[in-house]
């Protein structure tokens, strides 16, 4: 079990803690009694397996402008009923040597799967509006949907603004200065940065982009396992939850 352990740990890029560990170790049938938490901690201890975590993740926006502002609509309601229902969206930047690399994504919140993404050395609103395209184009959602971001002047923008209307999508924007709005997007960059972005040193934009879709596809949406979904990857829950598979493309 030690060596299924050390594999698991390895899998994960170094960053499960003893729940999601003890999930994984279930999932393949490794069955433990009460103490069965404790007993992978102490494992984890004695072969030196830590998760590899550094720095805090910091978030910014650009506010500061007169676009139109949208009410709170989502009101931190993070659990809907199901899938294409409500969506949230954010940038957030990663470091590279050649300079800032900045990442707009977006979540359907039921899933917590990222279904939409874009990467560029700016933050213009083309870089939103084609996250939330990429996101519609691999979803089809109804019209009805809410998309919830902060008050970014990218989100508030004309460009991002018609391509909501062009879908009949509804935008919800946070509070002013409140993170908590949109903390599970903001979580998810936390995870991003503590998982696999802090642990590496990008040369460039390209490397940088090429290693965070892997992450995305690769790990997060496939194989990472979510104490929200109970300890399933995005992708599973969502086939456990509907009756009929979901029709993904190649890249999500």
């Amino acid at each position: 079990m030690t060596t299924t352990l050390k594999a698991q740990f390895m899998a994960s890029g170094r960053t499960y803690g003893s729940r999601r560990l003890q999930a994984a170790l279930k999932a393949q049938g490794f069955q433990y009694g009460r103490y069965r938490v404790y007993r992978v901690r102490q494992l984890m201890k004695k072969h030196q397996l830590r998760p590899t975590w550094r720095r805090k993740f910091i978030h910014t926006t650009d506010s500061k402008h007169d676009l139109p502002i949208a009410a709170n609509i989502l009101n931190r309601q993070f659990n809907p009923e199901g899938i294409n229902q409500a969506w949230v969206a954010d940038i957030t930047y990663i470091r590279t040597r050649r300079g800032w690399l900045y990442l707009a994504a977006v979540m359907d919140l039921f899933s917590r799967k990222i279904i939409g993404w874009s990467m560029a050395p700016n933050m213009p609103a083309e870089l939103v509006c084609s996250a939330l395209q990429m996101g519609i184009a691999q979803r089809q959602p109804a019209a009805g949907l809410i998309v919830h971001s902060d008050r970014g002047s990218q989100y508030a923008s004309a460009a991002h603004q018609g391509v909501l209307a062009q879908h009949g999508l509804v935008m919800s924007m946070s509070r002013k200065g409140n993170c908590w709005d949109n903390a599970v997007m903001e979580r998810f960059f936390l995870n991003l940065k503590m998982e696999r972005v802090w642990q590496l040193d990008y040369a460039n934009h390209s490397e940088a982009m090429t290693d965070i879709a892997d992450y995305i596809v690769g790990f997060y949406n496939n194989e990472r396992l979510h104490s929200s979904l109970s300890y399933q990857a995005p992708t599973a829950f969502e086939r456990q939850q509907q009756k009929q598979p979901i029709a993904v493309s190649e890249i999500s």
